[in-house]
């Protein structure tokens, strides 16, 4: 008799077998427990001692299904995110305020002094000379050397430092945008990879069951096929917890926090491809970092430039009339009447020639030429990890791909076919199960990474979307104010 005449005899006599215990004996209503229950003595001689076959795992408690409300909504592309960003971040508005703040700046530090008006009055008591002279004059002060053009140079080029800044932010907010939306998509893939785990799982209890039923599977193989379904169920809940958490993180930086839960739409396998020969040197040679710390060489030097022209004096003018009430002759009375006056003031540069400011911009300078190349090794010490990862994790998703999951793939199916056959024990199939999604869910993981790396590169290894923009030099609204007769810049 062959093995399918034996396992069909099998099933009809356990069938029957289980008709007659369950006309005899009674079912018990506690189902919490498999140990002590009735009925486990009325299985077929010579089978092996059985827990109750119909016990189902988790069917009062199903998993959670957090995002039944998100599947049904339109996808949502990276370009959106960006977009979001691009018109609601914070930081952008500030890097953009900040130009608008220098190029203010600019304007005020080469605004000319103000005018003064007065009057003026001598020998006012009266008496002989008849109420003496009174006047009015204007006062002028005239700024020489070209001052005030390079007091307003210095904040033009704060002011074109700025404008990098902006575009260093934007590849700030852009990078960080890029790699939160390709994490939220691997989230995403990992839900999916976890969902059918546990339908597989769910029926690897059920085919547990069926076999049990013909003595073809043992208590210890129901019982595992229920905690693994158990399992599924923790780490899928887990998983929609991680892309939930994703994705408000997402949303929180492009500045859209009440952004609804919305599926991706986006290609995690198809990443970026990076020369590792030229992205180094693309880096530091292209980087707005670098570009900002050249630009700021530009601002000190239009620093020491002016602070070494603030030694020239300014010239003071103060013309005016009085009207002089002095008698030309004690026997006629007739008053001097109307006449003019004028001063000419300029202060010698003797004992302040605005030397300590000087050194003091000289020094600056030297600071600005050394940030230069600290930003260029800065960005090297950082980028040579992130292109080491990528070079990493690009090799082993290719062995993910071609290699390590088709081949376990295959082995979990070969192994599930035999045991459902009757012809491998249920832990062969649940360890070539648990290889298949490990391996599955390493691949998502890598892949994850392997955009994160990429993205960060292409972006000159910037971050930090969401840290305040910084400035480039003084933010002080105390620019050569109106009543600072000599123009200059507090």
């Amino acid at each position: 008799m062959n093995k399918k005449v034996i396992a069909l005899f099998l099933v009809l006599s356990s069938l029957a077998l289980a008709q007659t215990v369950s006309q005899n004996a009674p079912m018990p209503q506690d189902h919490t427990s498999y140990q002590g229950m009735p009925g486990m003595q009325h299985n077929m001689p010579g089978m092996p001692q059985m827990e109750n076959p119909a016990q189902t795992t988790g069917s009062q408690t199903p998993a959670a299904d957090l995002l039944k409300d998100v599947v049904g909504r339109p996808a949502m592309h990276l370009e959106e995110f960006q977009q979001f960003a691009l018109s609601t971040n914070p930081t952008l508005r500030q890097a953009t305020a900040l130009v608008r703040q220098s190029s203010a700046q600019a304007r005020q530090a080469g605004l000319y002094p103000n005018p003064s008006v007065g009057y003026e009055g001598e020998e006012i008591r009266g008496g002989s000379f008849r109420g003496g002279e009174q006047g009015a004059f204007v006062q002028q002060t005239f700024v020489l050397g070209g001052k005030l053009g390079l007091r307003r140079d210095v904040f033009e080029q704060q002011r074109r430092e700025d404008e990098i800044g902006v575009s260093e932010q934007r590849y700030r907010v852009l990078s960080d945008i890029g790699q939160s939306f390709y994490s939220v998509l691997a989230a995403q893939e990992v839900v999916k990879v976890r969902q059918r785990l546990l339908s597989l799982s769910m029926d690897a209890v059920t085919t547990a069951h069926q076999l049990a039923n013909v003595g073809q599977a043992d208590a210890p193989d129901v019982l595992q096929a229920e905690v693994e379904a158990e399992q599924a169920k923790v780490d899928y809940t887990a998983a929609q917890r991680m892309f939930l958490q994703a994705f408000h993180g997402l949303a929180a930086l492009v500045g859209k926090p009440e952004l609804a839960v919305t599926p991706l739409q986006g290609e995690l396998e198809h990443s970026p491809q990076i020369d590792p020969e030229q992205i180094l040197d693309q880096i530091v040679r292209n980087s707005p970092s670098v570009k900002r710390a050249q630009q700021d060489i530009t601002r000190a030097q239009a620093e020491l430039k002016s602070a070494k022209r603030e030694s020239v004096p300014d010239l003071q003018i103060r013309v005016g009339f009085e009207q002089n009430f002095e008698p030309l002759h004690e026997m006629t009375g007739t008053p001097v009447g109307l006449q003019g006056f004028g001063t000419a003031t300029i202060s010698l540069p003797i004992f302040n020639r605005n030397q300590g400011n000087v050194t003091a911009a000289r020094a600056d300078l030297e600071r600005a030429e050394a940030e230069v190349s600290r930003v260029q090794l800065s960005l090297r010490q950082t980028a040579q990890p992130l292109l080491q990862t990528y070079l990493t994790d690009q090799a082993q998703a290719e062995r993910y791909r071609n290699e390590m999951t088709p081949r376990a793939q295959r082995a979990y199916q070969l192994y599930l076919a035999k045991y459902k056959q009757m012809g491998a024990a249920y832990p062969q199939v649940l360890v070539s199960q648990r290889t298949y999604f490990q391996l599955q869910v390493g691949y998502i993981t890598v892949l994850e990474n392997l955009w994160i790396s990429a993205i960060a590169l292409q972006n000159y290894t910037l971050s930090s979307g969401l840290d305040a923009a910084r400035p480039s030099g003084t933010a002080s609204t105390t620019v050569n104010l109106p009543t600072s007769g000599g123009g200059g810049a507090n």
